[in-house]
């Protein structure tokens, strides 16, 4: 099965994670050669891209990778290897090669059209679980008349605070049309995938 794969790609990637904890150590390639060098030794062993040549894991520095397991993913184009890794992984001292954080656990950049799905997401919930005190609620049980009067009265204001100098009257404003706009998106069954698809479209 993976000698098919060789036969339409030189090398194949291999993602490696340590056995016992799942940590992802690496990203390396193998040839065939390399594939089968591995299988026969327990050793994992890689093709160089910077070298051209074999490459047998803590060869020089002792750190060797025991293969524990081997699985093709569902493409048949990508490895995954568990390992027993002795010593460190990357060649910089680290235990693993991914030891430079670009975006941690508190990751918080807010791209527009997450927090637009996510209020959406929140107003969708409360149709189904409806909470008491709830101002949405509130408009859901008034129906589609209440939820059309209150955009129209939205939209009007938002185009007097347009009319204004203060900035902040804008943002205030334009952050209730849209409110009451995904009521009504709720309501009639739209989404932000339909109106986005609409936009790429025109």
């Amino acid at each position: 099965m993976i000698e098919e794969y060789f036969q339409k790609a030189e090398l194949i990637p291999a993602v490696v994670v340590e056995d016992a904890t799942g940590e992802v150590l690496m990203l390396a390639y193998m040839d065939e050669q390399a594939f089968n060098h591995t299988l026969m030794t327990g050793r994992m062993t890689y093709y160089s891209r910077s070298r051209q040549e074999l490459w047998i894991k803590g060869e020089t520095s002792g750190h060797y990778q025991y293969l524990k397991e081997l699985s093709l993913d569902c493409d048949r184009d990508t490895l995954l290897a568990k390992v027993e890794q002795t010593g460190v992984a990357c060649h910089t001292g680290e235990y693993s090669c991914f030891h430079e954080q670009l975006v941690t656990g508190n990751y918080n950049i807010k791209s527009p059209l997450q927090v637009l799905e996510s209020v959406y997401d929140t107003i969708a919930d409360r149709l189904i679980n409806p909470k008491e005190g709830s101002y949405t609620n509130y408009l859901f049980e008034k129906g589609l008349d209440k939820i059309l009067k209150k955009v129209g009265e939205e939209a009007t204001e938002l185009i007097i605070a347009a009319k204004n100098p203060n900035p902040e009257e804008i943002k205030y404003e334009m952050a209730d049309f849209l409110y009451h706009a995904m009521v009504l998106m709720v309501e009639k069954n739209v989404d932000w995938d339909d109106i986005v698809n609409e936009l790429a479209d025109r």
